[in-house]
């Protein structure tokens, strides 16, 4: 028998959900529970992608939700993170830890991270749909599933941890996913498990080998799942048949410059493929769905003293309105902190889909570059930078 296979027959720790992707993090998220001596289950998150078939897995009741046991192969698609090779890897890891493993049919509830996806490029703004997903999925419905087969947590090979009732960084900040997790209900941080997020990612691969898990050399993915050839504007005109149509590029103070075919192609901070020639680098610098103009303009353009973010969501006592504190604020996944001051501020909004309507404003202590409404600003500790304080989505940017 490998290390770490089956689920121990002393008494056990508890019951938790793990989310089996059928990578390698997961997997050994997974291995870690199992050795621990929890009562681990299986997850396989079937999400519908484009393309996919589903014919091997029954309805999933629009009510209720309930998990199915899976007898037969998964029918799915061939790319992306969530792809027939990855359910058949998170089947052969269940089977070698000697664990149940269950597949949840996610297809509806996906569609509206797809949806949210192509309705952010056509208003203008850059999606995160990762940390929607997160926030919709991963931790709000599969916590659901949790609760109907009695287990008290959920568990993830995401690279961060909890530490008493609080959201850390993972210790190899390389791979730090505590950005994608800001979302997570306050309360249930106490459900949730990293099992990876105190390790670095070579020692998670050699713990992969050394328990016998067939995934221990799987490349990470680096894909949206539902975007496996990076077709984006491709996938936002198929949702928004609306966006593909001419426009104007335009500089800084309205030169019309050149044409494009709809400023859903384009991001802010985007150099290649402007297609326009100014004598100097030239940047996307704003977009005007309204209008469907494209705005570039210098690297010096892109330059912004602060934002305001709405739909906040604090993981600790929120400041009171009226009142900056030095935090430091990470305004993209692949960025780092910097030092910032936020301020909650007064709030009129009504509130969204996920129920919250908060917002404040961050103002950078040096200037930040291609800042992007639509991206997720995430708040650390000034004193202790490990520490998650909240987030919220990028409403607007002030510029130098």
């Amino acid at each position: 028998m490998q290390e770490g296979r089956g689920n121990s027959a002393r008494a056990s720790k508890g019951k938790v959900l793990v989310a089996m992707s059928g990578g390698v993090d997961s997997s050994v998220a997974a291995a870690m529970l199992v050795r621990e001596g929890y009562e681990v289950v299986g997850c396989f998150m079937r999400l519908g992608s484009p393309g996919e078939t589903l014919d091997e897995l029954r309805p999933m009741d629009a009510q209720a939700c309930p998990i199915e046991r899976s007898e037969k192969p998964v029918k799915i698609g061939h790319q992306g993170c969530c792809s027939i090779n990855d359910a058949a890897d998170a089947r052969h890891v269940a089977a070698e830890l000697g664990i149940p493993f269950y597949v949840c049919n996610f297809k509806k509830d996906f569609g509206r991270i797809i949806t949210y996806f192509a309705d952010e490029y056509a208003e203008g703004r850059t999606p995160n749909p990762c940390v929607r997903c997160n926030d919709w999925l991963k931790f709000g419905k599969l916590h659901e599933y949790a609760a109907q087969i009695g287990a008290s947590s959920v568990a993830s090979g995401h690279y961060a941890r909890v530490i008493d009732g609080g959201l850390y960084r993972g210790i190899d900040h390389a791979k730090d996913q505590s950005y994608v997790l800001f979302g997570a209900p306050r309360a249930r941080l106490a459900s949730m498990m990293f099992p990876v997020g105190h390790l670095p990612k070579p020692e998670v691969r050699a713990l992969a080998e050394r328990f016998g898990l067939p995934v221990f050399d799987k490349p990470d993915s680096q894909e949206i799942c539902f975007v496996p050839d990076q077709d984006y504007a491709g996938l936002v005109e198929r949702v928004r048949g609306d966006t593909a149509k001419p426009g104007d590029i335009v500089d800084t103070a309205g030169k019309r410059l050149g044409e494009h075919q709809g400023q859903h192609r384009f991001t802010i901070g985007q150099r290649r493929g402007v297609n326009v020639a100014l004598g100097y680098p030239v940047y996307v610098v704003g977009k005007d769905s309204r209008t469907n103009t494209v705005i570039v303009g210098s690297r010096a353009d892109l330059a912004v003293e602060g934002a305001v973010a709405g739909e906040a969501n604090w993981l600790v006592d929120a400041p009171p309105p009226g009142e900056s504190r030095p935090v430091l604020a990470r305004y993209r996944y692949n960025s780092g902190a910097v030092p910032a001051r936020v301020r909650v501020l007064p709030d009129g909004t009504e509130p969204t889909p996920s129920g919250r309507s908060g917002r404040f404003s961050v103002h950078f202590e040096a200037r930040q570059e291609a800042v992007a409404p639509g991206q997720a600003m995430v708040l650390y500790d000034a004193e202790m930078p490990e520490k998650v304080l909240g987030g919220g989505w990028i409403e607007s940017v002030e510029r130098a």
